[in-house]
């Protein structure tokens, strides 16, 4: 634990029992086996509570390794089913009145819509807590760098939750290629079935009545001020770039996440992207700039690294779109995923190695003919954690402190989970460009449409001034992330 006042609480009161009361210490095995001494435990305080929040929530808590101290949603019909489980937490509408009132918390879960994440994030973090939070880090790319380097300064433990990379498959394929399996990689092909929400559609006009026990106010947040629609609320927000990143922020984290940890890539250097077009008028496409597109394409170029020698062209295709089936991978085998909907390729000078998402199924297809499976299947031990462990480790190591073992050696913490979010935004912000539009003389032109290229240091397109708007959200007044 840091040593900020609200995380000294457990040794503090540890100390005062001993030394004013006179009481020896009793072995845990006397109070039953199991028990966790309360001042052992994290508090931690929910942010966001239904949907994926709510499995954060069960996972975090671990039953009853950690005390749910807190419940925060702006939306109290999505986190009802998490009052009734934990009917003792404080509950909160507002996640800045519940940082002020709750100052005994450790810890915190941050499983909100894109847009939200980095102000909560940062806000917890000035006041020492450690905080978990849900993929995509951030909704942009400035948020991503600012959240990495807030986690250094104010020494925070930290984890992103794309739980793949806690898990066994990623690991065996660092191990193979690391062994030189597959040999240099060049190559990288990804992609998804999402969107599965509405996208490339039309902005909502009409006002529907606001859903009762909603504050609206709170969950538009930083974003630009919209009416409330069940068609951005709750779930459908992916497709809205003023609240979601798309498929690529949705699932990236998931699927480039093998590659990127397996090759040691960094920031991206180049991008070029197209998308999708929709016609209900002939030869005019439909332009819907609000909406993300109903399918993309986008290539990514790393320069070489430690681990991998050779320069990396990613593509990256959702909308449905997938590659075909590389010569090594026989025609009636799957990629990726057992139904090859979502998945990732790795091609390399010996072969080729593939897995599906969250890094399950890793196989590789080497030249010679012969196919390498994992020593392992999938769900065999009973006894795991749920999603790997991805959350209890982080609460282990929020106990052990910032800069612990067991802090260095989650997966998914800032520092590598921000750069991971940064290059996955990349893409988002060559999409949006590639819709930048000009009228002249009655037509439209498109200057977006080309590669960009990138300073990530400088978190700088350098060649198409335009593009730079989307590194950076303009944020609603008094929500500035500060």
């Amino acid at each position: 634990m840091s040593s900020n006042p609200s995380n000294s609480r457990r040794s503090f009161i540890k100390k005062t029992a001993l030394t004013s009361i006179g009481i020896s210490i009793i072995p845990r095995h006397v109070m039953g086996k199991g028990f966790i001494p309360p001042s052992d435990k994290l508090n931690i305080a929910i942010v966001g509570a239904g949907g994926k929040g709510y499995s954060d929530m069960i996972n975090v808590w671990n039953n009853g390794q950690s005390n749910i101290a807190a419940i925060c949603d702006v939306d109290w019909n999505q986190a009802s089913k998490a009052f009734d489980f934990f009917p003792k937490a404080k509950r909160f509408k507002d996640y800045r009145k519940m940082l002020e009132e709750m100052t005994d918390i450790d810890a915190i879960t941050v499983s909100t819509p894109d847009h939200t994440h980095a102000v909560i994030t940062h806000a917890a973090m000035q006041l020492g807590k450690h905080v978990y939070v849900q993929k995509p880090l951030t909704h942009n790319i400035y948020e991503a760098r600012i959240l990495t380097e807030a986690a250094r300064k104010y020494k925070i433990v930290t984890q992103m939750g794309n739980q793949g990379a806690s898990g066994k498959g990623v690991q065996t394929m660092i191990e193979w290629y690391n062994s030189g399996t597959i040999g240099e990689v060049n190559k990288v092909e990804v992609w998804t079935n999402r969107p599965v929400w509405p996208q490339g559609i039309k902005t909502p006009t009409e006002k529907p009545a606001l859903l009762n026990n909603l504050d609206w106010d709170s969950w538009v947040g930083p974003a630009e001020w919209v009416d409330y629609n069940p068609l951005y609320h709750p779930f459908k927000w992916r497709g809205w770039w003023n609240f979601g990143t798309g498929a690529l922020g949705d699932m990236g984290c998931h699927l480039m996440d093998p590659p990127y940890r397996v090759l040691g890539l960094k920031y991206p250097t180049e991008v070029e992207s197209s998308v999708g077009s929709i016609f209900t008028q002939d030869w005019t496409p439909d332009y819907y700039p609000e909406s993300c597109p109903p399918s993309s394409r986008t290539q990514l170029k790393f320069e070489a690294t430690e681990k991998n020698p050779s320069i990396v062209k990613l593509n990256w295709t959702d909308g449905g779109l997938r590659p075909f089936h590389p010569d090594l991978i026989p025609a009636d085998h799957p990629i990726g995923d057992e139904n090859s909907a979502n998945g990732v390729i790795m091609m390399g000078e010996k072969g080729i190695m593939t897995c599906g998402t969250y890094g399950r199924n890793p196989k590789i297809y080497l030249n010679s003919g012969e196919i390498l499976l994992p020593n392992y299947h999938e769900n065999e031990d009973e006894n795991s954690l749920p999603e790997n462990g991805h959350q209890a480790k982080w609460v282990d190591a929020c106990k052990d402190g910032y800069g612990s073992n067991k802090h260095k050696e989650l997966t998914s913490s800032f520092d590598y989970a921000g750069p991971l979010t940064e290059s996955i935004l990349m893409g988002n912000l060559a999409i949006r460009s590639y819709n930048l539009r000009e009228k002249i003389n009655d037509r439209f032109i498109y200057p977006g449409r080309k590669k960009l290229l990138w300073d990530g240091n400088n978190m700088n397109i350098t060649n198409f001034e335009p593009a730079n708007q989307f590194v950076k959200r303009i944020y609603r007044e008094g929500w500035k992330l500060d």
